[in-house]
């Protein structure tokens, strides 16, 4: 995979807990390869995007995503309600999201870009150690996905 404005990277071994869990990852990297160029014409599967963990800022982030599961909620089966077609999913809560220490001092309505994730918000529940950020924009259209399953396009 390439690293995000890096190299290219090789996993060549993992370093578990006495949970399972993943702590290290060992890579090499092929010094050729800065920026994602690959001379040798090397295609990569996915590029990754990452915070270093010693200089992360906690933060909760909450993900919103369309509150019902149709385009027209009103469209319910005999008997049914509206509240039928409320998306369960609709509210995701990440409350140990790590984020870029430039983002310590984000003041309430600031507003920013998270890469491949959409357009975030600072919360006015935000506290000093305590951000909280929304998302008010994705950046894939959850609509066309539904239409899609649905066979509507």
């Amino acid at each position: 995979m390439r690293l995000r404005y890096g190299y290219l990277v090789t996993c060549t071994s993992v370093v578990k807990n006495d949970n399972g869990e993943v702590v290290e990852v060992h890579c090499s990297y092929d010094p050729a390869t800065r920026g994602g160029n690959t001379p040798d014409g090397r295609k990569v599967k996915s590029t990754i995007h990452w915070v270093s963990a010693a200089k992360a800022v906690d933060a909760e982030v909450r993900i919103y995503e369309t509150l019902f599961s149709k385009e027209d909620p009103s469209k319910v089966e005999e008997g049914g309600d509206v509240l039928d077609n409320l998306n369960p999913t609709s509210l995701e809560v990440i409350r140990d999201a790590k984020i870029e220490p430039s983002l310590a001092g984000a003041a309430a309505g600031s507003r920013y870009q998270f890469e491949r994730l959409g357009y975030f918000c600072v919360d006015p529940d935000s506290k000093p150690g305590k951000l909280v950020f929304n998302r008010t924009v994705a950046l894939k259209d959850t609509w066309a996905k539904v239409e899609k399953k649905q066979g509507k396009r």
